[in-house]
């Protein structure tokens, strides 16, 4: 079997969601990898410190890329896997309400935002005066994507192992708690990141719903890299497209488009009063058909 055809062809044709875990677990086994070369040479493996958020901020001048690589960085097998099961899990439920494009907005600036409270809450409290912290992990950007759809959902239920199914509002409020306890323990930074991420998943929805969409910028800026960067987040796209020539008469032509309209606005209705789920079949379908138009 061609497993790096089928990896390469996955990536290519998969969604925002999926090629965010694939960068995940690539960058963790391209590090993984190098630093086993580095373990057989005998020399320390350094590159997790240039990659990682540094609390100080001299340090931090000089390696201004951080702030986006420490969200793909993962140290240790378990870290990686709890969190690409969480982004898997919560990024299913933000791609339910909303496109590709905004995932990876909330991804990135929840991202951000997390390592900006990190380093103002090292900076700014005397009990980190004297520490030198790393920051990595894809945590702080998972809690703004769980925070958003919470807020967005709140009382869309999931299911939790062994213990049954519980709104997403309740779920959210525990590991924001979690969070909060946990800055006194052996991770404090990382639950500082954790309430960034939450933070930005808030305001970002409560922009939203205003009509604002705060991470616009950046996917629009995403996409004109994508000159030089082809294909990394924008999936290739094998529909090809043609247009069809309207009726002759221009009366008809609008009615008809008037009673679609109409249509598509009564779905859209009964979706904010009773939730996607409340449509029956056919009304699915004029949706999707109206979505590809």
């Amino acid at each position: 079997m061609d497993i790096a055809g089928e990896i390469k062809r996955t990536f290519k044709e998969g969604s925002v969601l999926t090629r965010l875990i694939y960068l995940n677990i690539g960058v963790f086994l391209v590090l993984k990898i190098v630093g086993v070369f580095f373990y057989l040479a005998g020399q320390d493996f350094q590159l997790f410190q240039w990659l990682a958020v540094p609390s100080v901020t001299e340090v931090l001048v000089q390696r201004p890329w951080t702030p986006i690589s420490y969200m793909f960085l993962h140290t240790g097998f378990i870290h990686l896997l709890f969190n690409m099961l969480g982004l898997f899990w919560f990024g299913q439920l933000f791609l339910y309400h909303f496109e590709g494009n905004k995932l990876l907005s909330v991804y990135l600036l929840g991202g951000i935002v997390g390592a900006a409270f990190y380093i103002l809450a090292y900076n700014l409290f005397p009990v980190f005066n004297s520490v030198y912290g790393l920051l990595l992990g894809a945590s702080a950007s998972l809690f703004a994507i769980l925070v958003a759809i919470a807020v967005y959902d709140p009382n869309r239920e999931i299911h939790l192992f062994f213990i049954g199914r519980f709104p997403l509002k309740y779920v959210a409020a525990f590991y924001l708690l979690l969070s909060v306890i946990g800055i006194s323990s052996t991770n404090p930074g990382g639950n500082i990141a954790h309430l960034g991420g939450a933070f930005w998943g808030w305001f970002y929805i409560s922009q939203l719903r205003k009509g604002k969409d705060m991470g616009a910028g950046l996917v629009t800026f995403l996409n004109k890299a994508g000159t030089y960067l082809p294909g990394l987040f924008k999936p290739k796209s094998r529909m090809k497209v043609s247009y069809k020539k309207p009726p002759r008469d221009d009366r008809e032509y609008n009615r008809q488009k008037n009673v679609q309209q109409d249509e598509v606005n009564r779905i859209l209705d009964k979706i904010g009063k009773s939730g996607y789920d409340s449509l029956t079949k056919q009304e699915k379908e004029i949706l999707f058909k109206q979505g590809k138009n």
